[in-house]
């Protein structure tokens, strides 16, 4: 078994400062998706748990102990449910693998790709905000909540920009950017910065957005209109006027 990889690395060089992604299908006969990292490669499949493992028999640790959860509610006297440390480890170490492969998505422009997997990671830091046995425990997993929702919102930013539907586009972003203000409310006991990465991302990405959207037809008569008023040409205001009104009332 030749477990040498040189020959692969010299075939793809690594670029400093620029996120090397590629989608191939394996030998097993499943999608995988590369990574390319200055020491080498970290390799991951593109569905399921990005490792391939199956915890238990299960896709992952979240459905394994979703499925605990419930089994434990069927019980007439249940005891409660609850996450330690050993689990909340698992679940944090599993989310991370999925935000590897989220953001190897976003690079090849798989935005349903990323969709899966941030929204797979909302709904198990959702879980285990639950049932963490303590706040630092919950903390352990909830401090990658932001860089989820930003990934989320730039997917379906990104989806909407490909329909040139500009418009979404700053509808999701300017939502994601509420979210994560209402993380860092929320946990302000921990400490955080006034801003993060993520939400710096996310403004400077909507500035350049509404910088680059093109005027819509009610935008271009406003501004004729304006113009025209401007040059006391009230002929022309006059006729802008008529126009912004009828397309106004057509728009409802």
């Amino acid at each position: 078994m030749d477990f040498d990889i040189t020959s692969h690395l010299a075939k793809w060089e690594y670029e400093p400062g620029e996120l090397m992604v590629r989608r191939f299908t394996g030998k097993d006969g499943l999608e995988k998706i590369q990574l390319r990292i200055d020491l080498g490669l970290l390799q991951m499949n593109a569905k399921g748990r990005p490792d391939g493992k199956k915890p238990f028999g299960y896709e992952s640790y979240f459905d394994y102990y979703k499925d605990q959860w419930r089994k434990i509610k069927l019980q007439k006297e249940a005891p409660r449910f609850s996450l330690g440390e050993d689990e909340t480890s698992e679940l944090q170490q599993e989310a991370l693998q999925y935000q590897h492969r989220y953001i190897c998505f976003f690079q090849i422009e798989d935005y349903q790709g990323v969709l899966r997997d941030t929204e797979r990671n909302i709904s198990a830091f959702d879980f285990v905000e639950k049932y963490a046995r303590s706040e630092d425990l919950a903390w352990a997993v909830q401090q990658f909540r932001p860089q989820a929702l930003m990934m989320r919102r730039r997917a379906m930013a990104a989806l909407c920009l490909e329909q040139d539907d500009y418009d979404g586009a700053v509808r999701w972003i300017t939502r994601g950017i509420q979210e994560i203000q209402n993380f860092m409310e929320e946990y302000s006991s921990y400490d955080m910065h006034e801003s993060s990465e993520e939400l710096e991302s996310l403004q400077g990405w909507l500035e350049e957005i509404q910088r680059s959207r093109p005027m819509s037809e009610q935008e271009k008569l406003q501004n004729a209109l304006d113009e025209a008023v401007r040059r006391e040409d009230y002929e022309k205001a006059a006729e802008f006027r008529d126009a912004l009104k009828s397309l106004q009332q057509k728009n409802g």
